[in-house]
């Protein structure tokens, strides 16, 4: 067991965290929150029928709402820009591109909830 001291909003707790036994519980309690995320994903036929586009996947590496489209279908982007951006947490997280290509398709919109690995755009 180990003993911390955080600070919070100004706020210091003092917590004593056991390690190995620590893991497994907030996987019951993420998964509750993960669920009603998970309800609607009927979107998520609209990326099957549209993913054939490019070879190329560009994927959510977090689960998050889709806040922004920063590409179009039809414009080159290189490795590293951005293509959507996704809001986890109150933070804009950008998804960028794996490598240089030209947008095949946007397989999302905005608005749209998303679970990490998430098809959201391809590229050739």
């Amino acid at each position: 067991m180990k003993n911390y001291t955080i600070t919070v909003n100004g706020n210091v707790y003092d917590v004593v965290v056991e390690e190995g036994a620590g893991a497994p519980v907030p996987a019951p309690k993420a998964a509750p929150k993960a669920a009603p995320k998970a309800a609607p994903k009927a979107p998520a036929a609209k990326p099957a029928a549209a993913g054939a586009a490019g070879s190329i996947r560009v994927e959510a590496g977090a689960a998050g709402k889709v806040f922004k489209i920063d590409a179009a279908v039809g414009q080159a982007v290189k490795s590293g820009d951005a293509v959507v951006t996704i809001e986890a947490m109150k933070m804009e997280i950008p998804v960028v591109a794996p490598q240089d290509g030209t947008v095949a398709s946007i397989d999302v919109a905005v608005g749209d909830a998303v679970e990490a690995g998430s098809l959201l755009a391809t590229l050739n």
